[in-house]
């Protein structure tokens, strides 16, 4: 009987681990979404999108858990909290013009050499 087409089973044994240990330790998955989705051939536009998409749903769901926890310190933050989002909208509008101009391939290259630096930087400072 042939094993299900998953993405488990196209991680292997090393990425199975990475995936589990991930989870346990948190909010670090986007990094694992990021390596599954370079597992397959999208176009870059198709790569951002989804991920985007999978960070909002993330997000959308923890927001209102944050909000109910810590609507305190959020609210005395709130300067900090406006200049990231005024950050995000122009870092996006930016970032679209970017991505236009990128070849695909350095697209991908570039996404996997960042996923590499994260990695380390996890292994690195992520022991505490």
């Amino acid at each position: 009987m042939d094993a299900p087409d998953t993405l488990g089973s196209r991680l292997g044994v090393g990425g199975r681990w990475a995936l589990g240990r991930t989870r346990r330790n948190g909010r670090q998955s986007g990094g694992v979404r990021t390596a599954a989705l370079l597992g397959f051939d999208v176009p870059k536009e198709a790569f951002v999108a989804t991920s985007t998409a999978v960070g909002l749903f993330v997000d959308g769901a923890r927001m209102p858990v944050y909000l109910a926890t810590e609507w305190r310190g959020i609210a005395h933050i709130w300067p900090l909290v406006l200049t990231a989002t005024v950050a995000v909208i122009v870092g996006t509008a930016l970032g679209t013009r970017v991505l236009g101009r990128l070849p695909q391939q350095l697209f991908r290259r570039v996404i996997a050499a960042l996923l590499v630096a994260l990695g380390l930087a996890m292994a690195i400072w992520g022991r505490g």
